[in-house]
């Protein structure tokens, strides 16, 4: 599943390339990715239809699209969503599940002092065609889109999502005391998003490996400056990622060029069941974890002992 450093790539990239479009046409190619709108597709469709896109913000693994009419175009790509950019006439992809006609006429030459569009492309937006159009693809449809009414500056769906520790806005203080009061596991608690956002399983597990910490310790017996130091971890490992336009491990993840992440080459922990640690040699080990899996080293991060009743 795509976790903060991928989403903010995609971010990146809307923000890069379609800011300053309009909307000139909405086409829902399957009801289910937008079926947490109540609108209907119809209704989502015809609600979009010939606004413009204003920007490009995130609150996690969430992503919306803020625009001139005050609502915004909310979207989780879950395990499988893309949103890519192909130019009118490309052939469609298997999965695609919404097309967004996109045109850059009028205000965005205007507002950041562009030339018109050619054939070559939109100034400015290296690689995109000027006849444009912004897809959402889903294979497996576990992601979605919605339209926010009133959500351009935050979305009332997503207000309850802590913000994710790249936001210049996260309060460290008040994630580490929250940390210590918790009696789960510190995994647990780095994938709990009402406590920090973006966090997920690939990036928790390098982060504790690189911490030295196992993932069932829990919260109420760790330091606080162990607290502080995972932190710092956490951080390290998806700027790291973020470098290297996120983790793919496979044509599910990419960017809106289509791109792929690097940073699997790079990982120390995750998917590395079997391989030598890279900092004491021993095996890296993977247990069942909330239907997902764990990789740790048994070595560099020992198991705690169990609470006394």
């Amino acid at each position: 599943m795509p976790e903060l450093p991928e989403v903010e790539v995609v971010r990146a990239g809307l923000e890069r390339h379609v800011v300053g479009a309009r909307l000139t046409s909405v086409d829902v190619l399957h009801p289910r990715p937008v079926r947490r709108d109540p609108r209907g597709p119809s209704g989502f469709a015809t609600v979009l239809t010939g606004r413009r896109v204003e920007g490009a913000r995130r609150r996690g693994k969430y992503f919306w699209l803020p625009l001139d009419s005050g609502d915004a175009l909310l979207g989780h790509l879950g395990m499988s969503g893309q949103m890519l950019l192909q130019p009118v006439g490309a052939p469609y992809e298997r999965h695609l599940r919404v097309v967004f006609g996109l045109d850059f006429g009028g205000f965005a030459g205007a507002s950041r002092g562009l030339q018109t569009p050619t054939s070559a492309g939109i100034p400015g937006r290296p690689g995109i065609p000027d006849a444009t159009e912004l897809r959402f693809v889903d294979q497996r449809m576990f992601g979605g889109l919605s339209v926010s009414t009133g959500g351009a500056e935050l979305p009332p769906e997503i207000a309850h999502i802590a913000r994710d520790p790249v936001d210049p806005e996260f309060d460290d203080d008040l994630f580490v005391a929250r940390v210590r009061k918790r009696t789960s596991g510190i995994k647990r608690l780095l994938l709990d998003q009402g406590l920090i956002s973006g966090v997920g399983n690939i990036y928790a597990d390098e982060a504790l490996w690189r911490a030295r910490l196992h993932g069932e310790r829990s919260g109420d017996r760790l330091k606080r400056a162990q607290v502080v130091e995972l932190l710092a971890h956490v951080r390290g490992v998806m700027g790291e990622a973020l470098a290297q336009g996120g983790t793919s491990f496979d044509a599910l993840y990419v960017n809106v060029n289509g791109e792929s992440g690097y940073f699997d080459r790079s990982l120390s922990a995750y998917g590395q069941e079997g391989e030598p640690c890279d900092r004491c040699g021993t095996p890296i080990r993977r247990v069942a974890f909330m239907n997902r899996s764990s990789y740790f080293c048994p070595r560099c991060q020992p198991k705690p002992r169990a609470r006394r009743s």
